[in-house]
């Protein structure tokens, strides 16, 4: 394997439908990425937490998804681009009924506030 291949398991399953570590701390998220590589999904840098970018930093795994619905985009944080890649192992995003900020129940009524929105 050479490139960005090497960073991409297809057929590795992502880590759930939320930010492990938020999930962990009860914190909650804007957007959430899913690591291409181990199926971590972690919140975006739009987010308070950062806990996607934190993963490739303490991990090496350097590329990334959306875990968006309808949103279909990886990302190389070494070359910093945008590519198109393969299918991964379902499920492709957190479900659709899940809110933006989310999770509903965690997100602060200033949240916009609070991300400089």
């Amino acid at each position: 394997m050479t490139g960005v291949d090497q960073y991409i398991k297809p057929d590795v399953p992502p880590s759930g439908p939320g930010c492990v570590e938020c999930e962990e701390s009860g914190n909650w998220w804007l957007h959430l990425r899913r690591c291409t590589f181990c199926g971590h999904i972690g919140c975006c840098d739009d987010s308070l937490n950062t806990h996607a970018t934190k993963h490739v930093h303490a991990t090496g795994h350097q590329v990334i998804c959306s875990y968006e619905p309808d949103e279909v985009w990886f990302w190389d944080y070494a070359t910093e681009t945008m590519f198109d890649g393969p299918t991964l192992h379902a499920p492709h995003s957190h479900p659709r009924s899940q809110t933006v900020p989310g999770p509903k129940e965690r997100v602060p009524s200033d949240w916009q506030r609070l991300l400089g929105a």
